[in-house]
């Protein structure tokens, strides 16, 4: 359900989350204390404002737009940092990240950061990096959402270049098993906690079919499917993707249960056997992430509490400031 802006503000008061009061100062070692909460209050004041209502426009428009913006982000700062180089277009001395493996016609919300960003150019020129728009949108989409509030340290500068191949090795695949997946994570400085927590995000968005699909008809390779699969769910996925190659780009809810609601409903699901892909099942076949999501299946609070300690952590990775990388005008391209 849509909120009046009133309701949102009143939400915010009812919010038992903020995160946290000051910049995290294990951050400082590598953004030299640059990041601030209050770093355009008075160059950009009605920022958050602008953003707010871009994304509300954007999810009036489309229900999936709050996950495919959080993808979005979390794309960006998976690859070589928190840094707007997933928005990018190709240009002759750089193949971007857009048509990368994990990116290419599946990767959307492009056009509303675009919006924004003219929004906010009109309002404060040459002020605002479309990273730290990206990063805003992101969390603005999860609490319109009824997920978690969490405070954003802003400041970063937006990258020169952009990467595909990074793109291609850095970011985690639903098709890669657990002990890779935790492995990329690391090598950004999250643990395996934040693997589960964030994996919590897939209780809102869809999946194209050819990324779950060999679950359905020939896991083993014998025919059969993915025998931890619960068999209602099967039966329904499998008429969403039926055994053809032309279903591959069919969608089907990473939680189907309450589709567009950010909660913690996707961690009952795979303590049901009813994650969609193998990477989200795949968390109940290991005892430490086992536990994790069994606590975040009983606890919502305990949920949005640590997925908004985790985002604080993703958000801070590899950022540019000072005078490290550029304040984009259109974000595609670099000036």
């Amino acid at each position: 359900a849509m909120f009046t802006a009133s309701a949102i503000m009143n939400m915010k008061s009812h919010m038992f989350l903020t995160y946290p009061l000051l910049c995290f100062l294990f951050l400082s070692s590598f953004v030299n204390g640059q990041l601030d909460y209050k770093y355009y209050d008075t160059t950009c004041p009605n920022l958050t404002k602008i953003v707010r209502n871009g994304v509300w426009s954007a999810i009036s428009n489309d229900t999936r737009m709050p996950a495919s913006l959080l993808r979005l982000h979390f794309h960006d700062c998976f690859v070589n940092g928190c840094d707007g180089s997933i928005l990018l277009d190709d240009t002759s001395t750089f193949t971007g990240e857009k048509n990368a493996f994990p990116n290419r016609n599946s990767a959307r919300g492009y056009e509303v950061i675009d919006a924004i960003k003219a929004n906010v150019e009109k309002a404060c020129p040459s002020t605002v990096s479309c990273t730290d728009i990206l990063t805003l949108a992101a969390r603005e989409a999860i609490y319109l959402t009824r997920g978690p509030f969490w405070s954003v340290c802003l400041g970063r500068r937006d990258s020169l270049t952009a990467s595909q191949s990074a793109a291609n090795d850095q970011l985690p695949s639903p098709f890669e098993p657990l002990v890779n997946i935790t492995a990329k994570f690391v090598s950004k400085g999250l643990d395996v906690k934040d693997v589960v927590v964030l994996s919590g995000a897939h209780t809102i968005g869809f999946a194209q079919c050819f990324t779950f699909k060999r679950r359905l008809f020939d896991f083993d390779g014998s025919g059969n499917p993915d025998p931890t699969l619960d068999s209602s769910l099967l039966g329904s996925l499998r008429s969403v993707c039926p055994n053809q190659s032309d279903s591959d780009s069919n969608l089907a809810p990473l939680d189907a249960v309450t589709i567009n609601r950010f909660d913690n409903v996707y961690f009952k699901n795979l303590m049901n056997n009813s994650g969609l892909l193998e990477s989200d099942q795949a968390l109940m076949n290991d005892n430490t992430t086992a536990a994790l999501v069994s606590n975040y299946s009983r606890n919502p609070s305990l949920f949005s509490k640590e997925f908004a300690a985790s985002m604080v952590k993703l958000i801070n990775i590899g950022v540019l400031t000072g005078q490290n990388g550029e304040i984009i005008k259109n974000c595609r391209v670099v000036n």
